[in-house]
């Protein structure tokens, strides 16, 4: 059995599906895990989603924030953006079970006690495990009946530092932004959610969460995420795994397996 991570498929599924035929991916051998963002701003968003969905316990995903922007549109908090290309699953027959799925995936993944998965990364203040504890207070929330009221109130861009005396929907909002928007973090600790430019333009007094001098990841520990797509594969350390190398803008896709951490790459045609 091997597992694959994919970054940031945006609804590409041709993409995809050329990627996994390169790898010899097997349905019912290997395991598929996303990155986050499944669904997006490409033109098969239902393919993917039903993709995934049918692979049953060999495909997950992390959520991003254009799968959560999706339910939010789903339910009419949100209307969608111009590049969104959601229409064919609003209109799919099986929509409802999609929703389900989707609203059923986890925060964050830890394929064993020193690897985290998620899309945006590692708030500097968390450990991987404080990080996957804090997911799963959101997750218990959008698997429950108060998940619209938890989507209608997840919009900000408030700068806020992380405290354990958060509470509330401003814990949830924090702890959904910091797995799913964060980029840059101050240097007094705030998520600066407006940035989104890549390493060849840091502004003073920001810092890529992987470079915050005040991060608590260990050098033995590794996290692996998507969402930045700025960064081209590249975080200068070793042990932060950018796999959202911007196939939806015309770079490419990337998986990497764990167990050999080897990489896989497809681009356009």
């Amino acid at each position: 059995m091997r597992t694959f991570i994919i970054g940031d498929i945006q609804g590409c599924y041709s993409a995809l599906r050329r990627l996994l035929d390169s790898v010899g991916f097997e349905p019912g051998k290997d395991k598929l895990w996303g990155a986050g963002d499944l669904i997006g701003r490409g033109p098969e968003s239902l393919q993917t989603l039903r993709f995934f969905s049918s692979l049953g316990e060999n495909a997950n995903s992390v959520l991003g924030n254009h799968d959560l922007h999706f339910l939010a549109v789903h339910l009419g908090i949100k209307a969608p953006k111009t590049q969104d290309k959601f229409a064919p699953i609003l209109k799919a027959e099986d929509r409802d079970a999609l929703v389900h799925w989707l609203r059923q995936r986890p925060m964050t993944w830890m394929p064993d006690a020193n690897t985290l998965l998620s899309h945006a990364g590692l708030y500097p203040d968390w450990t991987l495990a404080e990080a996957a504890a804090f997911g799963q207070e959101v997750e218990r929330v959008l698997r429950s009946d108060d998940w619209q009221e938890l989507l209608a109130t997840m919009y900000t861009n408030d700068a806020k530092a992380w405290s354990q005396d958060l509470a509330g929907h401003e814990r949830l909002v924090f702890i959904i932004n910091a797995l799913t928007r964060m980029r840059w973090v101050t240097t007094d600790h705030k998520l600066d959610l407006m940035s989104k430019s890549g390493l060849n333009n840091i502004t003073t007094g920001l810092y890529p969460w992987f470079s915050h001098p005040d991060r608590r990841l260990r050098e033995d520990q590794r996290v692996l995420f998507g969402h930045w797509a700025a960064l081209e594969g590249n975080t200068g350390q070793h042990n932060c795994i950018a796999l959202d190398t911007g196939y939806i803008w015309g770079g490419k896709l990337t998986a990497i397996e764990i167990e050999s951490g080897r990489f896989y790459q497809t681009g356009s045609v």
